[in-house]
């Protein structure tokens, strides 16, 4: 599944996360610094600015601010580039593969591009709270803030969201390729190995629809983590100072960065009440594509033999999917219940936890705006395994009917529930 489009995927994936901690703790240990030496914004006009006299006035001061993030913000992008094309050099060289282009290359891009999506909703918190401290002061005093102003601010954020649409719109084209070469890559390595694997029951679904749907599924996870992970680290230090306005919270009173700890603490306990609700749901997955493939393949053999497909054990058959059906159904339902309610809460509870703040007026709508909105994704970075619980259990029973495949190619004994399939026996447990 991962060797036909990866080269040494065990050895791949460790080394991206191992390079990921590596370039992370250099940035903020040197490389951050090194701009100044290093950065080619000089040539683009984002190079660092002189610093100013000390008597110089505040407009002077806060261009110079200005202009020193941004040949930060350009700095990093470079750092960024350096990182990924090193990682993607490295094993072009050290292993080869057929589809490393895709893989490598292509990997990298994808997630280089998600980073660039997070570091544009970032502006947008940041215009979130220019924003709603603007409409705080225009209603509080007609005529202190223009009409230009006002307009200004939504062109600013028009700019934002076009970059973000137009970069969303690009990397879902150049991923929807990325998700089907991944599929030909598994199809060309199972139709090779179509003798041996030819057997188990339902091989012909496990290569045309397993494949697709386990590389879609794969990808959709895989960069739901990647943002959720890159999301975490920009916006946690920036739920971290806000916190600083908040001196006390319901219950437990005034507590250091507590909106960090609220969030933290929420998470951890959403993914342990779903996990615990959705426990049973991957294995009655996974026998429900059992139980529908033996059904089918029972009429399709029945086209062609007047023995087989006769009511008696068609009825047999359908009863285990009938029975099946209605074991997931009452998984569900209880799962629902858990997983909405938890979701419904969540989205009061950074105002419950706000409350004494906004009663005593502790902060302007500006940074209100900016704390509800970081607070959001910090919470649903944590939460990724809330929002990816009934994809990844797609994926697992997906996962699973893949395996005995696998398990073929190898000479290994199938997994049990296959070898009863194989004998003819159905499984009504």
């Amino acid at each position: 599944m991962f060797e036909s489009f990866f080269p040494k995927p065990r050895l791949f994936f460790s080394s991206f996360a191992i390079w990921s901690i590596v370039c992370v703790a250099l940035w903020f240990s040197a490389g951050r610094d090194a701009g100044e030496a290093l950065s080619l914004g000089g040539l683009f006009g984002h190079g660092f600015p002189q610093e100013p006299p000390a008597d110089v006035n505040e407009i002077a001061r806060a261009a110079f601010v200005e202009a020193r993030e941004s040949a930060g913000t350009f700095w990093l992008y470079q750092y960024m580039i350096l990182c990924y094309a090193a990682f993607v050099l490295f094993w072009h060289w050290y292993a080869p593969h057929k589809w490393a282009k895709w893989s490598v290359f292509g990997s990298a891009a994808i997630i280089f591009v998600t980073w660039f999506q997070v570091q544009l909703d970032v502006m947008i918190n940041e215009w979130f709270g220019r924003f709603y401290d603007i409409i705080q002061k225009a209603l509080a005093q007609p005529g202190a803030v223009s009409a230009e102003d006002y307009y200004a601010q939504l062109a600013t954020f028009l700019t934002i969201a076009m970059v973000f649409i137009t970069t969303a719109v690009l990397n879902a084209f150049f991923t929807s390729h990325y998700v089907f070469r991944w599929r030909t890559a598994m199809n060309d390595r199972y139709v090779d190995l179509w003798k041996r694997v030819r057997h188990i029951e339902g091989a012909s679904q496990r290569v045309q629809e397993d494949t697709m749907r386990f590389a879609a599924i794969m990808e959709s996870l895989g960069t739901r983590l990647i943002d959720a992970v890159m999301t975490l680290i920009a916006f946690l230090p920036i739920l971290w100072g806000l916190s600083t306005h908040i001196k006390e919270i319901p219950v437990f009173g005034e507590v250091a960065f507590a909106l960090v700890w609220i969030a933290i603490l929420w998470s951890v306990f959403g993914t342990g009440i779903l996990a615990l609700a959705g426990y049973r749901l991957p294995g009655l997955e996974f026998r429900n594509q059992r139980v529908e493939a033996a059904f089918r393949k029972e009429l399709v053999i029945g086209e062609d033999r007047e023995d087989r497909a006769q009511p008696p054990r068609l009825g047999e058959l359908f009863a285990n999917v009938r029975r099946n059906y209605f074991r997931l159904y009452l998984n569900y339902l209880y799962f629902n219940v858990a997983r909405y309610g938890y979701l419904q809460v969540g989205v009061l509870l950074p105002y419950i936890a706000l409350g004494p703040t906004i009663v005593s007026a502790g902060f302007t709508l500006g940074v209100m705006q900016q704390i509800v909105r970081a607070f959001g994704r910090v919470e649903n970075s944590f939460q990724y395994l809330v929002n990816s619980w009934t994809t990844i259990v797609e994926l697992l029973s997906i996962y699973k009917r893949l395996q005995a495949f696998e398990a073929a190619i190898e000479g290994q004994p199938l997994p049990r529930i296959d070898r009863e399939f194989l004998a003819g026996g159905v499984d009504p447990a």
